[in-house]
């Protein structure tokens, strides 16, 4: 993990991706930003300091995030743009069209990572289109979203290309640690989405983030952004408020001791308090929607 100020004197982490790409540790994501509200919201996200910036076909918002891009006023290549394959688009051909039609929305020839969304249908298909995309300088990196360890070793195994990134649910009360273990032997990163698992849990009223936060100024919030970063976990948090948008940004002037890391890490139940892919109803509800 590298820390590293901007022209604006921002600091930002940058971890290094398995194909040496760097990217920054601490990214703003855009789900369920409605698609006028898009552009709007990631312009105030770049002028906050963000530099990553996370979307997805089945967002929705792509060209919101396009059009951020072109108005910004900054190089493409200080930026950071994520997006991900939808289940509709699985399979080789489905896929490679539609990654250069996410190109085109997001007025760029290329994206900085690229992700299959969610590992079901002809995922292989999809991941060989994005390989492909690699090799064409399309995506300067590709991983997997949603992938359990079992689905992760074996398009990690098969592949040509080992994912950089897997995208999952990672927060205080899942952190992921069964998962880390088998990710680690690819050194394949942690991207964490639902840091603050959408408020479940009563989440920023945990006593244990309170009290921290209270010792350095900080929010529960900030606290177990805080938590996630010190554990080598790359962030998106998302908000459509720029004083939300900043406090989520602020994370850099403190740091967790080791008893404060272990009173966090205790927090852990390692279930997810949305769904598992294991689960057939979950299963079926997907393949519902598609």
């Amino acid at each position: 993990m590298q820390s590293i100020k901007n022209e604006e004197g921002s600091t930002m982490n940058y971890v290094t991706l398995n194909n040496g790409v760097k990217m920054p540790q601490l990214g703003y994501g855009v789900y369920q930003t409605p698609p006028e509200e898009t552009e709007k919201c990631v312009l105030e996200a770049i002028e906050t300091g963000y530099r990553s910036i996370d979307t997805a076909q089945a967002y929705g918002n792509e060209e919101g995030v396009g059009n951020a891009i072109a108005n910004c006023g900054l190089p493409r290549e200080e930026l950071f743009i994520t997006t991900k394959v939808w289940i509709t688009n699985a399979g080789y051909e489905k896929a490679k069209a539609s990654i250069d039609e996410s190109l085109r929305k997001l007025k760029s020839d290329y994206v900085d990572l690229l992700l299959i969304h969610q590992p079901f249908g002809d995922y292989y298909g999809t991941y060989r289109a994005m390989e492909e995309a690699y090799k064409a300088g399309k995506a300067r990196a590709i991983g997997v979203s949603n992938f359990y360890p079992d689905r992760f070793l074996d398009i990690a195994h098969f592949a040509e290309i080992t994912p950089a990134v897997n995208q999952i649910e990672t927060h205080v009360f899942q952190q992921q640690n069964e998962a880390r273990k088998y990710l680690q032997k690819s050194d394949t990163k942690i991207m964490s989405w639902g840091p603050f698992a959408e408020g479940k849990n009563d989440y920023f009223n945990t006593p244990a983030l309170v009290e921290i936060g209270n010792k350095y100024g900080k929010s529960s919030a900030q606290v177990a952004l805080r938590f996630l970063l010190q554990k080598d976990v790359i962030l998106i948090p998302k908000s459509v408020h720029k004083n939300r948008m900043e406090e989520n940004f602020n994370i850099f002037d403190f740091s967790l001791n080791d008893e404060e890391m272990k009173k966090i890490e205790a927090l852990d139940t390692g279930k997810s308090l949305f769904f598992s892919h294991h689960d057939p109803a979950t299963v079926e509800w997907f393949m519902s929607i598609v």
